[in-house]
C-alpha cells in the first residue's frame, strides 16, 4: 500500500461518524448494509449519512454497489487489511511481537 493511500484512509477514519459507520458496515461482513440499516442502526441523519459515505468511498475503505433501487456498502476488506498491514509491517523490527493482553503492549 502507497503512503498517500494510507493517509487517505486513516485521514477518512479520523472522524467520529466516519469511524461509526466503518465499523458497523465491518461488522455486517460482505454483506455490506443500505443507507436506510446504517442510519436506523446509527442514529445519523440521512444526509449526513451521505457525506460520510462518499468520503470513505473515495478513500477506497468502502464500495458502493446498487442492487435494484437499493445500494448496498460494503467495507473492503482488501484495503483494511493493507492498511493494517503497513501500519504493522516493521512491527519489533521484524520479530514476533510479545503483547502483553494486561496493557496491550507490545513489549
Amino acid at each position: 500500500m502507497e503512503e498517500n493511500e494510507v493517509v487517505r484512509s486513516l485521514a477518512a477514519l479520523a472522524q467520529p461518524v466516519r469511524l461509526q459507520v466503518f465499523r458497523a458496515l465491518v461488522v455486517a461482513g460482505p454483506g455490506g448494509l443500505t443507507p436506510g440499516a446504517l442510519v436506523e442502526s446509527l442514529g445519523v441523519a440521512a444526509t449526513s449519512l451521505s457525506f460520510h459515505l462518499k468520503e470513505l468511498v473515495h478513500s477506497g475503505l468502502v464500495s458502493q454497489e446498487r442492487d435494484g433501487r437499493y445500494l448496498i456498502y460494503r467495507a473492503s476488506f482488501e484495503r483494511m487489511g493493507g492498511l493494517i498491514g503497513y501500519l504493522t509491517e516493521n512491527c519489533c523490527q521484524g520479530q514476533a511481537c510479545a503483547v502483553d493482553p494486561a496493557t496491550s503492549c507490545a513489549c
